[in-house]
């Protein structure tokens, strides 16, 4: 479904966005880091928790021998009373209401930026618009899109004192 952004246009000038009106979906479920950049990220058709328990599971086996810290929300999804979580993965529950906290809420508000007045004529293209602009995000990018001063003290505090 097209979501309707901005135009800079003319004075009285009405700009003209195509529109499209279908209902399909794809999820993304990522893992980015404010320190260096990195990232690791799942396309998808669904969130619940047994996908997010397999979304941990195969996080945990890229770069298996890095201690990982995963940001997450109060999403129903993200519920781990039933699940069992890697060893090398710890999850960090934010508080409700604070998703600044969250480096991926910064991808993903990256991500609806630019995907305002965008149409695709089929699932297969929105998912390739995905892949070149999100999946292979650079480092750099990452870094600058999720700094967060906080987090950068604390992981220097903890590996430079």
């Amino acid at each position: 479904m097209t979501h309707v952004g901005k135009y800079l246009t003319s004075r009285g000038i009405k700009p003209i966005v195509k529109y499209q009106h279908a209902f399909t979906n794809t999820y993304l479920y990522g893992s980015y880091s404010p320190i260096n950049g990195d990232s690791f990220v799942w396309e998808i058709n669904g969130t619940d928790t047994k996908i997010f328990e397999s979304y941990l599971q195969a996080f945990s086996k890229y770069k298996e021998n890095e201690y990982k810290i995963v940001v997450i929300d109060n999403a129903g999804f993200h519920s781990v009373k039933h699940i069992k979580i890697p060893d090398n993965i710890y999850l960090l529950n934010i508080p409700p209401y604070c998703p600044e906290l969250n480096p991926c809420e910064k991808i993903w508000w990256y991500i609806k930026q630019r995907f305002k007045n965008k149409t695709f004529e089929t699932i297969e293209n929105l998912k390739e618009w995905l892949s070149k602009s999100v999946i292979q995000m650079s480092e750099k990018q990452i870094m600058s899109i999720t700094h967060n001063e906080k987090y950068l003290n604390a992981f220097h505090a903890a590996f430079d004192g």
